[in-house]
């Protein structure tokens, strides 16, 4: 090859690596376990105002931090909007988050905020009740106990749905122990079934083939009804739990100016518009919500990290009071 031939070459490589790095700095990385539709839509929206395309993958909660573990050699996500409070504070202890605080957050809780990770938005845990079935629309959690209600209910496996953990825990924060596995004693007594994740609690009843979800994530209820569905979202007056949803840099990402904008636009007053059109709670106080706030609710606080020392232990008594 000639000097000449070898240089354009060379020159020819270099353009098309640079190319690429340009075409990768213009890009953005959003691992999100959900809602869909709102991921989507909040893509779409900085993508418009900001000339940057996000890449999106959606999975549950278990499936985003299965893919970051199989991806930790060579990381891909930037950012990561997760359903489990949880995994925030256990992926900033690994190290694994970098710290940042959007301006914006400063019309959110202080407990919706952390120096790593901020709320995008909040859900609840709530009971779904079918309005066209022949059992009366329960008010508390142990009003679904009662014969009348036998092969009625349904429940998310707290296994699978992190949600439907945070109720148990909840429930043994408010009740104790004895109290709480008695009641789960009580409900499995009356038929109650726990076929899986959230979605395959809520579409029996949504069907007409149950009655009830205990444990049913509020705001895909509260969506589920504005679509016309024949359903009631009821929060018991005893008490229930929220799940907000966190929201973090990775610390590997090599896009941080534009994960930092993303996260700062998640937070802006259109972004959490946004939230509020899925029936989210927005994370900033300020944003008028389509559904009851926080502040509506009669809440349980939960020690998060007590209870997520006790997980298996909690997940056993579970499936001893429940026979499954």
């Amino acid at each position: 090859m000639s000097t000449q031939l070898a240089r354009f070459a060379l020159t020819l490589a270099m353009g098309t690596t640079l190319a690429a790095g340009a075409a990768q700095a213009q890009s953005l990385t959003v691992y999100s376990a959900g809602p869909g539709n709102l991921i989507e839509r909040l893509a779409a929206d900085f993508q418009a105002e900001s000339g940057v395309t996000v890449n999106v993958f959606q999975g549950t909660t278990g499936q985003v931090l299965a893919r970051l573990e199989a991806e930790s050699a060579n990381p891909l996500a930037d950012l990561f909007i997760s359903a489990s409070w949880d995994s925030a504070i256990d992926l900033k202890d690994q190290g694994l988050l970098m710290e940042y605080t959007s301006p914006n957050a400063a019309e959110v809780p202080d407990f919706l905020k952390d120096s790593h990770f901020v709320a995008q938005g909040v859900s609840a845990l709530a009971m779904a009740w079918n309005r066209n079935s022949d059992v009366p629309m329960p008010n508390d959690w142990s009003d679904v106990t009662d014969p009348v209600y036998y092969n009625q209910v349904t429940m998310p496996d707290p296994a699978q749905s992190g949600t439907a953990y945070q109720l148990v825990t909840g429930l043994l924060t408010a009740n104790g122990e004895d109290a709480t596995w008695q009641l789960f004693a009580d409900l499995s007594e009356n038929g109650m079934i726990v076929p899986g994740p959230n979605a395959r609690a809520l579409n029996p009843v949504l069907q007409g083939a149950k009655a009830v979800v205990f444990g049913a994530v509020d705001y895909i209820a509260l969506g589920q009804q504005a679509n016309g569905e024949a359903i009631e979202v009821i929060f018991p007056t005893s008490g229930t739990v929220i799940a907000p949803r966190p929201m973090m840099i990775m610390n590997s990402t090599q896009n941080a100016d534009h994960a930092k904008a993303f996260y700062d636009f998640v937070l802006s007053e259109q972004g959490q518009a946004r939230v509020a059109e899925v029936y989210l709670m927005p994370a900033r106080g300020d944003i008028e919500a389509l559904r009851p706030r926080i502040d509506e609710l009669n809440l349980i606080d939960v020690d998060e990290a007590a209870m997520a020392a006790q997980r298996e232990h909690i997940l056993n008594q579970f499936r001893s009071a429940t026979n499954m």
